[in-house]
């Protein structure tokens, strides 16, 4: 199998994890197409140098949020505004009020806050996210105990 061909493979395997980061760092379906595409391109320009001292999700979580962080620090410099706010991704979910409220908390988290608990709800255990993050195993778990107490209050507000 050529390099071309395992790329897709494992894009196709992998685009949930794309898509799920995309959306968390996104305002509207433009900007997850976007982010998307940037994702998959900076995967792409790294893909030779991908020496598998990781699992690739691994990999692709980390790529794919440290480009759309990238992406938000320029898109912050830079004024403009949004054609579109309002996102509904979840129109098919059973428990869809309780998504949507959760995600809208989830959204109005800082960037770095978000990527810990996208990665906690992803099932990810502590030791993965220590590893995608490249931090600290502690280190994980003070910073998700914050962000769920976080959450609860804003929840309560």
């Amino acid at each position: 199998m050529n390099d071309n061909q395992e790329f897709i493979d494992i894009l196709l395997q992998n685009k949930r994890i794309i898509y799920k980061v995309c959306f968390m760092y996104a305002r509207d379906n433009d900007d997850i197409n976007d982010l998307y595409q940037d994702v998959v391109l900076n995967l792409w320009k790294a893909y030779q140098s991908f020496k598998g001292h990781s699992s690739i999700s691994t990999w692709i979580y980390r790529i794919a949020l440290n480009t759309c962080i990238t992406s938000l620090r320029k898109k912050k410099n830079n004024d403009y505004v949004a054609l579109k706010q309002d996102i509904d991704l979840l129109d098919d979910c059973e428990h869809d009020e309780f998504l949507k409220q959760m995600y809208e908390l989830i959204h109005r988290l800082d960037n770095v806050d978000k990527m810990y608990i996208m990665l906690w709800l992803d099932e990810k255990n502590y030791d993965e996210i220590a590893e995608i993050v490249g931090v600290s195993r502690n280190n994980v778990a003070i910073r998700l105990h914050r962000i769920k107490e976080k959450l609860k209050k804003m929840s309560d507000q």
